[in-house]
């Protein structure tokens, strides 16, 4: 499937990994245009503003973000969203409540497992203290 819309990657001339993202679209003959944040300064800042993270290759494609980490592992991970990316049949506003929805639902999980954890290195150290 050929990806229609603009692709914009905004990289940095030592980064390793947008080499090799950009490698890859090249050959999924995907075009994109490259942004080099030493030179897009200012909308460099606005995308960090945006998502909070300052990281590249950060992909700019039909009006939404993917960085790395957060919405990618890999590239192939990457051309895979691209490729079938679709534009969402529901308004911002219903996807961004969603969205704290899951991150509140994921937040509360990850905290849960902490405790567990935390509870079983106090039960390990007070049984090693009884022991001594």
């Amino acid at each position: 499937m050929k990806i229609m819309k603009k692709i914009e990657i905004y990289t940095n001339n030592t980064c390793g990994y947008c080499k090799q993202l950009k490698e890859e679209l090249t050959k999924n003959n995907i075009e994109f245009e490259e942004k080099l944040i030493s030179e897009f300064t200012t909308e460099w800042q606005d995308i960090i503003n945006l998502t909070g993270l300052p990281t590249t290759p950060t992909i700019k494609y039909n009006n939404e973000y993917f960085v790395p980490s957060r919405d990618y592992q890999n590239p192939q991970q990457l051309i895979n969203i691209l490729e079938t990316f679709n534009d969402s049949p529901y308004n911002e506003t219903k996807r961004t409540f969603e969205r704290i929805k899951t991150l509140n639902y994921n937040i509360n999980m990850a905290f849960g497992r902490l405790d567990q954890l935390l509870r079983k290195i106090e039960t390990k150290l007070n049984t090693e203290e009884d022991e001594h």
